[in-house]
C-alpha cells in the first residue's frame, strides 16, 4: 500500500503556523515579546522641578516592583497606568528588583524593553539574590506563590539606594486609576513602618496552621495587637524605619521557623502578617480593590468591592492578559486591556 504524505507546501504552512502562533502562546514567559512605545506624559505646572536623571531627588515619588519575563506584560501595564494618572509623571522613579539567577541577556532584555517603551522613565534595576532566599521558601497552595522573586519585597531596604526613604511597593498584576502620589503621601506616623488597606472582616486565623495556634508561645504573637489581614501587593514602606528596626531579619526568622515546623500555608504573606499585622498605618480600601484574579485554585471571575476605586488588583490565580488571550475574559478584565502594551502579533509579522 503506498505511503501517504502531506504536500510539502501544507507541511510548510503548518510549521509556520506553529512557530508564529502555537509556540509563543505555549511559552508566554519567553523574553522575546515586543512592546509598543507608550506616549510621553508631562508634569502639570504645579509639580516640583526635579532633575530627570537624579533618582535621589527629594521631589520624586518612588515605586518598587519586581521585573521578570513571566510577568513583564503586567509590569508594563502598571507603569503605563501610573504615568497616565499622575499629575507629576516625570517625578515618578521606578525601582525594579530582578532575579540574580536569570541570564545576563535576560536582564539586559528587561532593561531594554522598559527603556524602549518608556524612553523618558526614571528607573533603576537591582539584582536580587534569589538563590539565597530559595532555601527559606516552603511550598504553598499555588506554585506561583513560591517564586523566589516574590520575596524581594522583604529586601527592598537593602536593594534600594539609602537616599530612597519611602517607597510604594506594587505587584505586577494591577493597574492604577488614580495618582500614585496620593498613595505615597499617606503618613507613617509613630512606630508605623508600612501602610496598607486592612481587611478585618477576613478570618485571620486561617492564614496560620493549627500547629501555630496550638503552640502557646506562638499563639501569643498577636497578643495586644488588633491583627487584621492585609494584602502585601500594595504597600507604602518607610525604608528608614525598616532599616533601623532590621525588619528583614525579623521576617527571615519566621521563614526559618516555618522550615522547621509548618506554621502557615500562603507564600510570602504570613511572615509580613506575623511581623506587622496590627501595627500598620491605615489606607483606604480604594487603593487595593484586590481579588479580581479569583481564588488561588480556579481563578473565577469576581466583582469589585463596594466603594470608590483607585487601584484594581488581579490577585489570585486568574490574570487578565491570560484570560484575554484565551478569549475567556472576566467582565473587569476589559478595564486592564487599554494598558496592555504588547505588540499585536500581526503588527510584528508585518
Amino acid at each position: 500500500m503506498p505511503k501517504l504524505t502531506a504536500p510539502p507546501l501544507l507541511l510548510l504552512l503548518l510549521l509556520l503556523f506553529h512557530v508564529l502562533y502555537v509556540a509563543p502562546t505555549a511559552n508566554a514567559a519567553a523574553p522575546f515579546r515586543r512592546f509598543k512605545e507608550a506616549p510621553k506624559f508631562y508634569n502639570s505646572p504645579c509639580c516640583p522641578s526635579v532633575p530627570s536623571t537624579d533618582i535621589c531627588s527629594g521631589g520624586n515619588v518612588h515605586v518598587a516592583m519586581t521585573l521578570d519575563a513571566a510577568y513583564l506584560r503586567g509590569s508594563m501595564a502598571v507603569i503605563l497606568s501610573a504615568l497616565k494618572h499622575s499629575s507629576c509623571p516625570e517625578n515618578i522613579c521606578f525601582h525594579f528588583a530582578v532575579a540574580g539567577s536569570v541570564a545576563a541577556s535576560t536582564r539586559d532584555h528587561l532593561r531594554r524593553t522598559v527603556a524602549a517603551s518608556f524612553p523618558y522613565l526614571c528607573f533603576g534595576l537591582y539584582t536580587f539574590d534569589d538563590a539565597s532566599v530559595a532555601g527559606l521558601i516552603s511550598t504553598s497552595i499555588r506554585s506561583a506563590l513560591d517564586r523566589p522573586l516574590n520575596y524581594a519585597r522583604n529586601y527592598l531596604a537593602d536593594l534600594l539606594p539609602p537616599c530612597v526613604r519611602k517607597v510604594v511597593y506594587l505587584d505586577s498584576d494591577l493597574i492604577l486609576v488614580d495618582d500614585v502620589a496620593k498613595l505615597a503621601a499617606i503618613p507613617l506616623d509613630g512606630d508605623a513602618v508600612l501602610a496598607a488597606p486592612e481587611y478585618c472582616n477576613a478570618n485571620f486565623t486561617t492564614y496560620f496552621t493549627p500547629t501555630f495556634w496550638a503552640n502557646p508561645s506562638l499563639s501569643l504573637t498577636f497578643e495586644g495587637r488588633r491583627a487584621c489581614y492585609f494584602n502585601t501587593g500594595v504597600m507604602v514602606i518607610d525604608l528608614e524605619k525598616w532599616r533601623e528596626g532590621d525588619y528583614t531579619t525579623k521576617i527571615v526568622e519566621w521563614m526559618e521557623l516555618q522550615k522547621r515546623m509548618r506554621i502557615y500555608e500562603l507564600g510570602s504573606l504570613p511572615p509580613f502578617l506575623l511581623v506587622f499585622a496590627g501595627r500598620i498605618a491605615p489606607v483606604d480600601h480604594r487603593w487595593n480593590q484586590h481579588g479580581l484574579g479569583g481564588d488561588n485554585f480556579r481563578g473565577l471571575c469576581r466583582d469589585l468591592h463596594p466603594g470608590p476605586v483607585s487601584l484594581l488588583h488581579w490577585s489570585g490565580k486568574g490574570k487578565p492578559w491570560v484570560r484575554l488571550d484565551a478569549n475567556r475574559p472576566c467582565p473587569l478584565d476589559v478595564l486592564w486591556a487599554p494598558y496592555d502594551l504588547l505588540e499585536a502579533r500581526f503588527a510584528i509579522e508585518s
